[in-house]
């Protein structure tokens, strides 16, 4: 029998005398323990439907601070043109950075390439040179 079973929430041996004993060190220890056997079995389902009020709370939240809102206007026409220009400005400028990024990203990909391609071709070279010494058969390497 693993701990969980044990443990369960249901009037077992174990539950009623981690109840006793919790009465007898501290109330409410005791009492978090009647609690656990009475109501313990709704305590899954509770903990599933709080979660997901929290999620959709703070997902809530998420939306509404998003990086701009372009429902909220003050009032004034010509800021809020204005604004929309702005923020449409830099969300353009970041695109030509995420994409001089990705650019760069693949230039360092080709150059680490390259490298190791460096290496493995001397690697090769020297141990084909290494056997060509000790006369043995060598097998010959070609680069595609």
């Amino acid at each position: 029998m693993n701990q969980s079973a044990l443990l369960r929430p249901d009037w077992t041996p174990a539950t009623i005398a981690l109840m006793i004993l919790g009465f007898m060190v501290f109330w409410p220890l005791g009492l978090a323990m009647l609690a656990y056997i009475i109501f313990g079995d709704r305590l899954r389902g509770f903990k599933r439907d709080v979660n997901e009020a929290t999620d959709g709370f703070f997902a809530s939240c998420r939306r509404s601070t998003g990086r701009h809102r372009p429902h909220f206007s003050t009032g004034n026409v010509a800021f809020d043109d204005w604004r929309k220009a702005e923020i449409d400005r830099i969300e353009e400028e970041r695109r030509k950075l995420d994409e001089m990024r990705e650019e760069f990203d693949a230039y360092m990909r080709e150059l680490r390439r390259a490298k190791d391609q460096e290496e493995f071709d001397r690697f090769m070279r020297d141990r084909k040179n290494a056997k060509r010494d000790d006369n043995g058969p060598v097998a010959e390497y070609q680069t595609p």
